[in-house]
């Protein structure tokens, strides 16, 4: 199949994440692969690295959304980090993972798509990438999207301008947030169903096997 040929990727329902769900964050990035730890922090994150990282993450400050598949793993990830040092009170920072067994779906771009609406409604007029150089997949979502790359030999820096927040990006926000949470206790309530049926059958089996044990 031609690039021409390829389907466009179908939309994912993204939905901000909460702190109940840190052992989910935590379990996605754990299952990341050494080089797909290296292209995400920029550096060889080791477990302990990765569990430090998770357990400074700041909802109170920060926003964070998630993918989650029919069995409610959490198979991507965006990070919306605001900065708040002097002169850096309306930038923001990007940062995503993807399950390797995802890619191609385009779940990178949708995610970076969602954090640049939120961050628009959030008074942020520059949203940041710090990415190395050699992460090609990051860098053409910045570029995608109108950024300003800088590259500084093993690093790059990518800068997109905001524009400010409007009825459309407010009201777009809301009703991505209400789809995607909608979706999510749809799939948690059919996962709950799963549960139970596999209970009665466990528990049949169980008294099936009991009742030919006690035959003569």
């Amino acid at each position: 199949m031609t690039e021409t040929e390829r389907p466009a990727p179908s939309r994912a329902l993204i939905r901000s994440l909460d702190p109940e769900q840190l052992a989910l964050i935590e379990q996605h990035l754990l299952s990341l692969s050494d080089n797909d730890r290296y292209l995400r922090f920029g550096y060889p994150a080791i477990d302990e690295q990765i569990s430090r990282y998770v357990a400074k993450l700041d909802f109170g400050r920060d926003e964070l959304f998630g993918i989650f598949d029919a069995e409610l793993q959490l198979v991507a990830a965006a990070h919306l980090a605001y900065l708040d040092a002097p002169g850096q009170q309306h930038m923001a920072e990007f940062g995503v993972s993807v399950s390797p067994e995802l890619r191609g779906r385009g779940y990178g771009q949708q995610l970076f798509e969602r954090c640049v609406v939120h961050a628009r409604n959030h008074g942020v007029s520059r949203l940041i990438v710090h990415a190395l150089s050699e992460n090609a997949a990051m860098l053409k979502i910045a570029r995608n999207a109108g950024a300003s790359v800088v590259r500084e030999g093993t690093e790059s820096q990518a800068y997109l301008e905001l524009p400010p927040a409007d009825f459309g990006s407010q009201v777009g926000e809301l009703l991505a947030e209400g789809l995607a949470r909608t979706d999510y206790h749809l799939k948690s309530g059919v996962k709950q169903v799963r549960g139970v049926i596999d209970l009665m059958h466990e528990i049949r089996e169980g008294v099936r096997d009991a009742r030919d044990q006690t035959k003569p």
